[in-house]
This record gives structure tokens, C-alpha cells and sequence, in this order.
């Protein structure tokens, strides 16, 4: 049964000092949808927002970015049409480029309340802030103001080209850079919806966690966030998908350029965008580097050099790093994200507990349903123990933004891994406890299972 606040709704006016924001009241929590918190033209960096005039009907889903399942689904590939079925199936969206919107939800009546900020995942060329399970109503219940951010992806969020360049001193990272805006917005406005502006925890799965720890990695954003929960992405990747350094893509977006018919920056950046997405899936299937182009570079201002450099001095705030039994590449998953926990003394969890409805047992993304508390929106027929242990996760994940200690008096304990404890918070349908997942099993998940199939 899903939780009455969805359909027990009324309308509210949230009254401020940069506007009046029309959202949706339930019983226990508030919620004020689609807010924009920047605008941007095409290639250009965001230029935030910080008034509205009269008021701002913030009752519904904002737009997404456009990007390539727009225009090409690809159904017919399982792991694709998995991934529909999983979060979209059911969900209308609403593509413009004018994206860059939030979605807030608030505590009845709150004060000083700590905020959780989550960029959604996607490989960096899709995903959105609309998709299930992003609704914040099961940690607003238990105190935590949540916000969920649009960002742009894709060609709109990663292109770069030597006139960006000459304009604004540095190209590419769009998409990264809009979550740095989200985040300036959130600081600057969330004490008018309740939260505090000090107790800022940054949170992100896949592209989006990985997109924090490139924002963990610059001390500019020192103050900003006091904490950082990075599932499935922690610790970055190895060598091989790092980032390139800006003008080593050039010669890649230039050949999407005249792909897409167009000679000069000026015609690619007024170009209809679904012949951009043509010949974007044109690329994809010509060349298999598609993905280590479409996502973020070294631009010397938002990831200033090479990574490798940069990892072994992040931000010094509390972490909290998450994977699953399936992840992609789960057994370097694990090993990367452990590693950069010994060094910096971070909360790690394990999520072994097999989605119920298929074999793909706990795929990647499987814990976002349970750490959101959105089990009752899925086809999967979900028991108790998978509610026991959803509510487990969201209560470590509330005293986490609290404190940035997830451990909790009636919770199983959950040490910090560091140097002294290479142990991690075990989670599966059998019992939660400290302990240390096995690699060969890891291993194995992945050569047997990969992609989750439909």
C-alpha cells in the first residue's frame, strides 16, 4: 500500500523573501516541485536564479534534459528495457532545455533541519530527477529536508569546443557544473523551506556519485557541504575511464558536429536537437569511446589536473560509500570504494539482498529503492523483510545527515572502515552486521550475471 501523503494532498503557499512557491501539502510532508534554479543557453555555463515573480506553481515534475532515449530507447536491449521498467515505465517526462530545476521535500512545519542534496545517475548522458525512486517523502517523515537536482547530460552536458574555450576560459563540464550551482542555490535558499544551510550532505549514485567526488576533490568548495553518500561510485575508476583533459575531445565533438551536418560552433549550437541526438547515436555506434568522451574532463577550473593527483587530498568531511552484490564491475567497485574509505575513514555498506521479481539479484541501483523507502511504487513484490530492512537504511542514512554517523542506538552497529577496520556494514536479507564481502564471490557475480536482464 503506498503511503497516504500521496493522495491526501492539498495546495500551499510557501511565502519568502525571493518569492512565493505553490506546492503540495500532505499530512506529514511538504513537497515544491520543479523549481528552477539556474537558466542556461545551449553550451553556455548557468547563470543562476534567485527571484521569481508573483508565485511559482511548484506542484509539478520539472523538465528533464533532452538526451539520446528521447529520441532513441532502445527497448529492444534487456538491459535498457530492465532499467525503463525499473524507474520510468509508467512516469511522463517532460524534455526541454530549460532543465535545471529541484525537487524539494520538507518536514511539516520544519526548522533548522538537515539536508540531504541528490544528483541522480545515468553514465552521464541520461537519467533525470523525475524518475522513480527519487521522492523524498520517507526521509522528510524522519526529519531530513531532501532535494533532488536536475543537471544537464549528454551532448548538452559534456560537449566542448575551442570557442567555449575562448569565451569563458575553459570548456566542457556543463552538466558538473549546474550541480555546483544547484548545490550555491541550495546554501543560499534552503534556511526559507526549514533546512540548514550548515548541515548540507551531498548524496549521489552511479554518474552521480561520481560527479560528488570530482566536487570532493576541489578544495574551492570547502564550506559548501559537510558531507558526502556516494553509492556505487565511490573512489572513481581506474585509469583507463578517467577524466581526459578537455582539448583531447575535441577531435570526437567535431566529428559529431559534421555528423550532424554542421561546419561551424554556430550551427551545432543552433541545430535542431534531434538531429544532434542522431548523430550522436550515429557516433555511439562507430565508435566504442563514445562513453569516455561523454562525461566530465580536466578543465582546469572544476577538476584542475589529473585525477590520480587529486584523489589523495579530498575534502575533510564525513563520508558514507555504498555498493551492491551485482554492481557493474562489482568486485573493483568494491575494491576502489573500499580503498579510498581506509584512507579517508569512511561509513561503507554492502548491499547484498536479491531484488524479489527476477534473477538479477542485487543489480546495480537495486538499493535505491530501499534507501528511499519506495518498495510499494515497484512491480517487485517486496515483502516485510525487504520494508525492515529499507527502513534499517533510511534510518542510518537520516542520523548520517544529522551527525555523519549513521550509527544509531537501535540499529545493528555500523563502524567506520579506516585504517584500523577493514570491515564494512554487511546488509542482506539474512542479517545486517559488520564484516568483509568476498571478492572471489564478487567476481563471479559479475562474469555470471552482468547487465540486469529484462
Amino acid at each position: 500500500m503506498k503511503m497516504s501523503e500521496e493522495t491526501e494532498m492539498n495546495r500551499i503557499a510557501l511565502k519568502t523573501p525571493s518569492g512565493t512557491f505553490l506546492g503540495n501539502g500532505y499530512t506529514t510532508v511538504n513537497e515544491f516541485l520543479g523549481i528552477p534554479y539556474a537558466k542556461a543557453g545551449r553550451f553556455e555555463y548557468c547563470e543562476r536564479i534567485d527571484r521569481y515573480e508573483g508565485s511559482l506553481d511548484a506542484s509539478k515534475m520539472g523538465n528533464a534534459c533532452p538526451q539520446y532515449r528521447q529520441y532513441h530507447p532502445h527497448l529492444d536491449v534487456p538491459e535498457r528495457l530492465f532499467y525503463y521498467r525499473e524507474f520510468r515505465e509508467g512516469i511522463d517526462f517532460r524534455y526541454d532545455e530549460d532543465c535545471l530545476n529541484l525537487n524539494i521535500y520538507t518536514p511539516k512545519d520544519a526548522e533548522d533541519r538537515p539536508v540531504i542534496l541528490f544528483f541522480h545517475g545515468g553514465g552521464f548522458n541520461s537519467g533525470s530527477n523525475a524518475e522513480e525512486p527519487f521522492r523524498g517523502y520517507e526521509l522528510a517523515k524522519r526529519g531530513i529536508i531532501v532535494v533532488f537536482a536536475n543537471y544537464r547530460v549528454g551532448v548538452l552536458g559534456y560537449f566542448a569546443h575551442e570557442e567555449i574555450q575562448k569565451k569563458y576560459g575553459r570548456s566542457g563540464n556543463f552538466g558538473l557544473d549546474d550541480q555546483l550551482q544547484a548545490l550555491r542555490w541550495v546554501r543560499d535558499h534552503i534556511e526559507d523551506f526549514g533546512g540548514d544551510k550548515d548541515n548540507i550532505t551531498l548524496m549521489g549514485q552511479s554518474a552521480g556519485a561520481i560527479s560528488l567526488q570530482y566536487l570532493c576533490l576541489d578544495h574551492q568548495n570547502e564550506g559548501l557541504f559537510k558531507r558526502a553518500a556516494m553509492m556505487s561510485g565511490a573512489g572513481l575508476f581506474p585509469k583507463f575511464a578517467r577524466p581526459k583533459r578537455t582539448e583531447d575531445t575535441y577531435p570526437y565533438w567535431l566529428e559529431l558536429m559534421e555528423l550532424a551536418g554542421c561546419g561551424t560552433f554556430e550551427e551545432f549550437k543552433n541545430a535542431d536537437i534531434a538531429k544532434i541526438h542522431d548523430a550522436y547515436e550515429e557516433i555511439r555506434q562507430r565508435r566504442k569511446d563514445s562513453v569516455y568522451n561523454m562525461m566530465p574532463v580536466i578543465d582546469g577550473y572544476l577538476i584542475k589536473e589529473e585525477v590520480g593527483k587529486l584523489i589523495d587530498d579530498p575534502l575533510k568531511i564525513d563520508y558514507l560509500i555504498g555498493f551492491t552484490a551485482n554492481d557493474m564491475y562489482a568486485p573493483l567497485m568494491a575494491y576502489i570504494g573500499k580503498r579510498y574509505a581506509v584512507k579517508n575513514g569512511a561509513y561503507v555498506y554492502f548491499f547484498d539482498v536479491d531484488a524479489p521479481g527476477d534473477d538479477n539479484g542485487s543489480f546495480h541501483s537495486s538499493d535505491l529503492r530501499y534507501m528511499f523507502g519506495r518498495l510499494d511504487s515497484s512491480w517487485r513484490p517486496y515483502g516485510e523483510e525487504d520494508r525492515e530492512i529499507s527502513g534499517m537504511m533510511m534510518d542510518y542514512l537520516a542520523s548520517f545527515a544529522r551527525s555523519g554517523d549513521p550509527d544509531t542506538a537501535t540499529l545493528p552497529h555500523w563502524k567506520k572502515t579506516d585504517r584500523k577496520n577493514h570491515e564494512v556494514l554487511c546488509i542482506s536479507s539474512k542479517e545486517v552486521k559488520m564484516g568483509r564481502p568476498s571478492y572471489l564471490r564478487l567476481a563471479g557475480n559479475m562474469l555470471r550475471k552482468g547487465e540486469p536482464k529484462a
